[in-house]
């Protein structure tokens, strides 16, 4: 009726081999069969034909069978007793299997595997950088790392510490999730009865790395009594541990990572003048991804690479719609905000092409905010980089940003923005964003 060409099978044996006879576009799978199991059908199916899409009819599609259908890999679970429900389903997979067909759009590069923990970058700044990187990795000096949140400072940090001791720890800390009162034990670790709840020595941080790396992210959340203690460690290369009287060498290589202005935050008193000369010895400035489209579609191919790699998936690439939003949007999460969205739209997608069903929110605020003239998420032509400004307005551009596109709840806002809650309260205090009351567009 619907103008298809239709083969019908009563057993899931016949339905196979007539699949491997006529190589159909989809497959219309009961759940229940006479001779054998519907989730090996399913599997043998795919294996004959990688892109056929597996509809499979429940008479009763409750959440134990709807899952364990959509787990197993099929295209559509759909209710025996819905004909509009099949419908929709066969035209949504013939509609990706056509875009599939047509290969338009950005497709990934089919040579090169991915490889984990790559900086993708092919401008002039991420030359510049990837030149100091293998500069500072000659010695152990000090590195400070700035750049906005979601712009791959620790991954810097992560490259630099594997080209100049590999063999070594490499530990993290991040200054901002954890108080002040503990972060101290974190770093330098404690004796045994030093405060009520030390019932055991604790080796800090300092000590795990050894000849490693110790990664201060976000360092500028620290306070300027903790920064005290960590000046005296940079300038005598020792410390105790609290409660301790014994002096410990320190060995390890230290760097700093922050999504602040550090030379503002010194002139404004708020992080000390003599640490801020310590760590700044050599500095590496991580741009935004705005101000370097060109590593956009690079940036895609590599990501979707990887969620490949991890999620067992087949994305093929995003469509032209897709790629020409990306490079026009003003990713106030940078790299993370990019890898989040590909990630999200492979694990719900149910062709190998993403396109603009599989990023509704985005596609549609983008399109609403270019008609009514707002510019949350599209950066004009004329002003690139948003006009002049410091950090921390960019800073709170970034945060008034997300909260406009993904809502007011706080635990969504910091996980979008990769920090913690606390970090999270402290940010809107400073710049009196109150997300209760705080108007969100489109």
């Amino acid at each position: 009726e619907k103008g298809y060409e239709v083969h019908t099978c009563l057993t899931g044996t016949d339905g196979l081999n007539k699949a491997v006879e006529v190589s159909p576009e989809v497959a219309i799978l009961n759940i229940k069969l006479p001779d054998i199991d519907s989730f090996t059908l399913l599997e043998d199916l795919k294996v004959e034909n990688e892109g056929i899409k597996v509809i499979m009819i429940t008479d009763h599609p409750d959440m134990d069978a709807t899952i364990k259908v959509m787990r197993e890999g099929a295209f559509d679970c759909v209710s025996g007793h819905d004909r509009g429900e099949l419908d929709i389903a066969i035209r949504r997979a013939l509609t990706i299997l056509e875009t599939e067909k047509k290969a338009e759009g950005f497709l990934i590069k089919s040579s090169g595997d991915f490889k984990a923990g790559s900086i993708i970058g092919t401008g002039r700044r991420m030359r510049e950088i990837f030149k100091t990187i293998g500069i500072v990795s000659q010695s152990r000096t000090t590195v400070l790392i700035q750049g906005e949140s979601g712009t791959g400072k620790e991954l810097v940090a992560r490259i630099i510490h594997k080209n100049t001791s590999r063999d070594q720890p490499y530990v993290a800390v991040n200054c901002s999730a954890i108080v002040d009162t503990l972060l101290e034990s974190e770093l330098f670790g404690h004796e045994k009865g030093s405060f009520t709840g030390a019932i055991n020595r604790k080796l800090g941080k300092f000590e795990l790395a050894r000849y490693g790396t110790v990664f201060l992210d976000e360092i500028s959340e620290m306070s300027i009594n903790l920064q005290a203690k960590l000046l005296r460690v940079l300038q005598e290369m020792e410390f105790e541990r609290v409660g301790g009287k014994d002096r410990i060498k320190v060995n390890a290589r230290i760097i700093a990572a922050t999504n602040k202005d550090t030379g503002r935050l010194v002139r404004e008193g708020k992080f000390r003048d003599d640490l801020y000369y310590r760590l700044n010895v050599i500095t590496i400035n991580i741009p935004p991804l705005r101000e370097k489209r060109e590593d956009i579609p690079p940036l895609v191919d590599y990501l979707l690479k990887k969620t490949n790699s991890n999620l067992n998936k087949m994305i093929m690439g995003v469509t032209d719609e897709v790629m020409d939003v990306f490079m026009k949007y003003s990713w106030p999460g940078n790299i993370r905000e990019l890898e989040n969205l590909l990630v999200r739209a492979a694990v719900m997608a149910g062709g190998r092409i993403l396109g603009r069903a599989d990023f509704p929110n985005m596609l549609n605020d983008f399109t609403d905010n270019q008609s009514q003239g707002k510019v949350w998420h599209k950066i004009s032509e004329d002003d690139e980089d948003f006009g002049p400004c410091t950090l921390d307005e960019s800073e709170e551009r970034h945060i008034r940003g997300m909260i406009n596109r993904i809502g007011r709840k706080k635990g969504d806002i910091c996980e979008a923005l990769g920090i913690s809650r606390p970090t999270l309260e402290r940010k809107l205090d400073k710049y009196g964003i109150q997300v209760d009351r705080l108007k969100v567009e489109g």
